[in-house]
């Protein structure tokens, strides 16, 4: 059901989880573990999916806390936890609080599980390609140092990830990157096609990270693109001409 990184595990009280789409109870396209609220699932499916990853971290169903994401730089502090799919606009979530799991959903963008254990403070951030290059990974550290974390104690885990092989892009893309910084170049090689490049998205995020001067930055190294058994797609359902897709939830909590 879930996936966990040692550098997380090995730190007192703190419980997360990087969830697969397995042991959920939602059908079809959407089966099984499908957390995503934005789809177009049975709502009931998706709570109870919700519900199943809040036991597995120790905290009630209703102390689940995901924000409405936009592929933004934006964060928030969460000190009390909203309904299911009225969180607020933002792409990562920060809280000293413990008992309260907070998460993101993803279905290839990078999903980073923050803890800082001897602070007792915990982030989650949804680092897609734009998430990313506008600063929501910088922006959670930042957002977790105001509660008390040290960057220099913080583990940082990008959890599964659509990979360089799986993510071609076109030429507008990458210039992008490159009139921001020319050093960009080097997370882009060429697809075989005119113009295009395949895009390297987990280590582009694990610059960022290893930039901010994070004690440990850790990748899973898992691609959502090639396991279709345990993970979500975007780009793999487009591709497969499939109407909806299902997203994995990444979630993490101090315990009470």
């Amino acid at each position: 059901m879930k996936i966990t990184a040692d550098a997380l595990s090995a730190l007192p009280g703190i419980r997360h989880g990087f969830f697969t789409r397995q042991d959920g109870v939602s059908e079809g396209i959407y089966a099984s573990l499908n957390c995503g609220v934005g789809s177009a699932d049975e709502r009931a499916h998706v709570l109870e999916n919700r519900a199943r990853v809040a036991a597995d971290l120790g905290v009630a169903a209703d102390r689940l806390a995901t924000p409405y994401q936009v592929h933004s730089p934006d964060v928030v502090t969460v000190d009390m936890v909203w309904p299911a799919g009225e969180g607020p606009k933002a792409d990562a979530v920060v809280t000293n609080r413990p008992g309260i799991a907070i998460g993101v959903g993803t279905a290839d963008c990078g999903p980073v599980l923050f803890a800082d254990g001897e602070a007792g403070v915990v982030g989650a951030a949804h680092a897609g390609w734009k998430g990313a290059f506008t600063g929501v990974l910088e922006a959670t550290v930042a957002a977790m140092e105001s509660l008390g974390a040290r960057r220099e104690r913080i583990v940082a885990v990008l959890g599964p990830t659509i990979s360089q092989s799986a993510y071609e892009v076109g030429p507008e893309f990458r210039a992008r990157f490159l009139e921001s910084d020319e050093a960009h170049d080097a997370f882009f090689t060429p697809s075989g096609r005119a113009g295009h490049h395949q895009f390297d998205l987990p280590a582009f995020i694990g610059m960022r990270l290893r930039a901010a001067g994070l004690g440990t930055v850790n990748d899973l190294a898992l691609c959502t693109y090639a396991d279709p058994a345990r993970f979500f797609s975007y780009r793999r359902t487009t591709h497969a001409g499939e109407p909806d897709y299902g997203r994995l939830l990444h979630a993490i909590t101090i315990a009470a």
